[in-house]
């Protein structure tokens, strides 16, 4: 298992996707990746011997009027 990261989109529409991978072997190691840029799944659970058993996948966008600049306003 990884870390669960959230969604922290800077800007923009992001995909976000969820794989459950089935794993056959017992206490097989298995390395996170490590860079999420264009990551295959698929070559992934063939490198580890996995089959993809489900995935799903949503959009996000980063609600606007959060995050950003802070203006202090001294009257």
């Amino acid at each position: 298992m990884v870390i669960y990261e959230r969604p922290e989109p800077r800007s923009g529409i992001h995909r976000m996707v969820f794989v459950l991978l089935r794993q056959f072997g017992q206490r097989t190691v298995i390395d996170p990746p490590d860079m999420r840029h264009n990551f295959s799944c698929r070559n992934f659970a063939l490198q580890y011997h996995l089959n993809i058993t489900a995935a799903t996948y949503f959009n996000c966008q980063r609600e606007s009027g959060s995050g950003g600049r802070r203006f202090r306003l001294d009257n």
